[in-house]
Formats: C-alpha cells, structure tokens, sequence
C-alpha cells in the first residue's frame, strides 16, 4: 500500500490514484486508534466539501470510527472546513475531521484533521497518527451499516451549516450590511462556501454558485489569476462596493475593492487589525506567519500590540491562539483569525468583518485602506514562483545558507533572518524572500516595497542574481 504522509495542512492525494477508499480507511484506523488510546468514550465531528465523491468518503470515514466504538456527529451535506472546526467546539468532540483538498484542482481530494479547540491538531499529534497508519484495511465497510450505528446511537447527524448561521448571527451586526448602501458580490468558486452565503444574503450578487465538484477546470484558489471573473464583474458593473471570495472549503479569502483591483491578505491583516483595535477597542496579542507585510510591525507599533512571527503554516499560528490572548493571526496565502471566533482560518468570517467595518464606517474600502496608510505608509507586496530544476533550485539554497548573496542587481542586502526560508532586507521597509517548496522543484520568491514598481523589479533583479 502507499505511504500515506501528511503535509503542511492534512494529507491530499488525486482522487482514484493514492485517495482511495482503502487508504481513507486506512487514515481513519490510525486516528481511531489515537482516540482509543488518548480518550475513554472518544467522538468525533465529520463532514466533506464539495469535492467528487465526498460523501463516499465520509461515509468511508465513519464506518471505520463506528467499527471501533466511536461515536460520529455527522454532517447532512457539503459543508466548509471552518463548520467542521466549530462543530468540534459546539458539540464538544475530541476531534474534527473533514474530507477537502482546500484549494488544490479537482483532482484532488484530502483530509484535515480538527482538534478539540476547533483548529488545526498540533503538529506532533498530527505526525503521531501518521506514524501508525496501518499497511493495509480490515474492514469489509459494506456489513457496517450507518442505519443500524444511527439507530444504537453511535451515530448522530446534525447540520453544521444551520449551527454556524446561528453563530455568525450572534457574532454580527447583519442588518447593518444588508440595510447599508452597499453593493456586494460573492464568489464561492463552486466551494463549500455557496449556500451559508446564499442564505446569509440572498440579495447580493453571486457567482459560481452551483455544485461543480470540476470547479469549472480552475483550483479554487482566491489569488488574483484565479479570479479574472469576479474582477471584472465589477469592472464591468461600475457600482460594485466589495467583492469577496473564499476557497473550496472556505477557509481562504480573496477580497476586491470597487474598481476590481485586489486586495492581498496583507492589506486584510492590517485593516482588521485597524477595526478591531480603533472601531472596537479590542487588544490582543498579533501573530503572522514569516512571510507577511513588515508593515504589520508599524501597526502593532503604532497601537501598541504584542507581535509574534512564526514560521509558515497555520498550525503555528493556532498554537499561539489556544494558548494566549491573540486579536488576529493570519498568513500571506489568505488564512487569517481573529479574537471572538475560533482559532481557525475562515473565509466568510473575514469577509463579514470587512463589510461590518464598511457599513459601519460609512467608508469605502479604498478609504479604509488609506486609514491603514496613514499609520504604516504605503506598500505593495509581489509573490513569484521559480520553477526550475532540483540542481538549480538547491544550489541556491546552499547559496543562501553561507550567505552568499550580499546584493540583487542594485539592491544591497543590510540584513538576514533565515526563520523559515530567507529574508533580505534592504531597508526597514523593502525585502526579499526566497524559500523552496517541500514538495515540488520550486523556489517561492517574495518582495515587498513602497509601489508596485519597486516590488517588481526586486523580483527582476533577483531572478537575474539567482539564474545569471
């Protein structure tokens, strides 16, 4: 049988090749046996995405946990990853677990494991159910029956999308969004995400909001190539207020202000931050991952906030979240928390914090946006992907390790911080990242500066310093 490995965010796999049955069951024995061993009457939250095959693998999913006395609360329908999270919290489960390939193509399916808390399960955890994944299955699945574990108790099912409209209720003031001034698009890219929303704001714009486990031939991804459609949507419409998107299982967000331009998630990180500090007067301690804006140290600054860097992978930021007082922890791929819900990446919940600042404000996004501005000066942040060969790629890895690079073309370097890859500073306020890919023969290049202009051409000279 494969190896099964989980990566930075669950196991994934293509669908029918490694995601199999067989090895879902497989998963699946390893985590009951870790709640066997770690709990006297373990139970479980789980549910699937809108992916292909979704229900067969849940179900898959809980008949292996129902064969070893575990009971199951299960989710009716397709549901996103941060129901699942909240549903381990509501119902007081010792782990969460949801079939999703977040934002991977369709070809691929996964699953997440949830802990108690409702975020992600530690990474030491996560590595010790790996560690016992079993060679192959004992399970005949088709003599365990769902009607009989339901009827003995064993199996409940519950509406975790119903659980978490009632949450979000309690948590914001709706009626100022649906009775402000605002014209507002949303875009599930086919993803979990499409009904909450739909009931939610049945007056608002939607695109791609259908069941289309293909995602229409694009990884439901919220960057910027990805969503051409929603840009110019409200290019095209002209009064557009905000555009928000979210990904496949809704955990990510994408966000667009009225001329359609995007706006990254640092720019996010720093407008919650902004909003719940100066609107709400909260405090909390920030935590971000590396690779995020520098400017989320002038705003911490600026209010006095505590500041926590870590190293790229949400999992790092939940640690922090379950353990202190954390106002928003977020990264630069579109997974952000705040204080007040879970300490888990939520698309929607995001989005809805950015309408309620601009309903309640009265402002555009593009105002907001300058209120940030004027406490941490202007910026533009630029991600590129290398794809270059194994030889090349750790060359310039060992290059970066003995400190070779002391300049890009015409950017000195003055300093270096290596917490998770390799920063190059050449002010305060202008940087390059260079950080390969555990997975595939890539090398992630990030900069940032004060305007467009300067971001991209760091990357032009970095990409000559690095190929020559």
């Amino acid at each position: 049988m494969t190896k099964i490995k989980f990566g930075t965010d669950g196991w994934r796999a293509i669908i029918a090749k490694d995601f199999t049955v067989d090895n879902v069951a497989r998963v699946t024995e390893a985590v009951s046996k870790y709640l066997i061993k770690t709990h006297k009457t373990p139970s479980v939250v789980l549910g699937h995405d809108c992916r292909f095959a979704g229900e067969l693998f849940a179900e898959t999913a809980a008949k292996v946990f129902i064969a070893n006395n575990i009971k199951v609360f299960l989710a009716k329908d397709f549901i996103s990853t941060p129901m699942i999270s909240l549903g381990a919290v509501k119902y007081k489960t010792d782990l969460g677990v949801i079939i999703t390939a977040s934002h991977n193509p369709a070809s691929y399916n996964g699953y997440k494991i949830k802990a108690h808390y409702g975020g992600p399960l530690g990474p030491e955890l996560v590595q010790e159910i790996e560690d016992i994944i079993p060679p192959d299955t004992i399970y005949d699945l088709d003599v365990i029956s769902l009607k009989d574990a339901e009827k003995n108790g064993l199996l409940k099912y519950i509406d975790l999308e119903n659980d978490y409209i009632k949450h979000v209720e309690k948590n914001f003031d709706l009626d100022a969004i649906r009775n402000s001034k605002l014209n507002l698009v949303y875009d599930s890219m086919f993803g979990a995400g499409q009904r909450v929303m739909s009931k939610l704001f049945p007056n608002i714009h939607h695109l791609h909001n259908d069941h289309n486990p293909g995602f229409h031939g694009q990884a439901p991804e919220p960057i910027h190539k990805n969503l051409q459609e929603l840009s110019n949507f409200i290019k095209s419409k002209g009064n557009i207020s905000c555009g928000l998107a979210t990904d496949g299982d809704a955990d990510r967000i994408g966000l667009y202000d009225a001329e359609g331009k995007f706006v990254d998630s640092h720019h996010i990180i720093l407008l919650l931050i902004h909003y719940m500090v100066k609107y709400k007067n909260m405090k909390g301690k920030v935590a971000v991952a590396f690779s995020t804006s520098v400017k989320i140290k002038n705003m911490c600054d600026h209010y006095k906030l505590p500041l926590d860097v870590v190293k790229i992978g949400f999992k790092y930021i939940c640690g922090i979240m379950v353990k202190e007082d954390v106002l928003v922890g977020g990264e630069e791929s579109g997974g952000i928390a705040i204080k007040g819900h879970i300490p888990e990446r939520d698309g929607i919940w995001m989005g809805l914090t950015i309408w309620e600042f601009m309903a309640k404000s009265g402002k555009s996004l593009k105002e907001l946006i300058q209120e940030v501005y004027d406490i941490t000066g202007t910026f533009w942040f630029e991600r590129n992907d290398l794809y270059i060969d194994e030889a090349t790629k750790q060359k310039v890895l060992e290059a970066c390790k003995k400190g070779s690079y002391k300049a890009f073309g015409k950017y000195n370097v003055s300093r270096i911080e290596d917490l998770d890859g390799y920063k190059y500073f050449f002010d305060d306020n202008t940087w390059l990242m260079i950080r390969a890919s555990g997975t595939e023969p890539v090398l992630r290049l990030y900069a940032e500066g004060a305007t467009k202009e300067i971001a991209f051409d760091i990357l032009e000279h970095t990409k000559k310093t690095l190929l020559g």
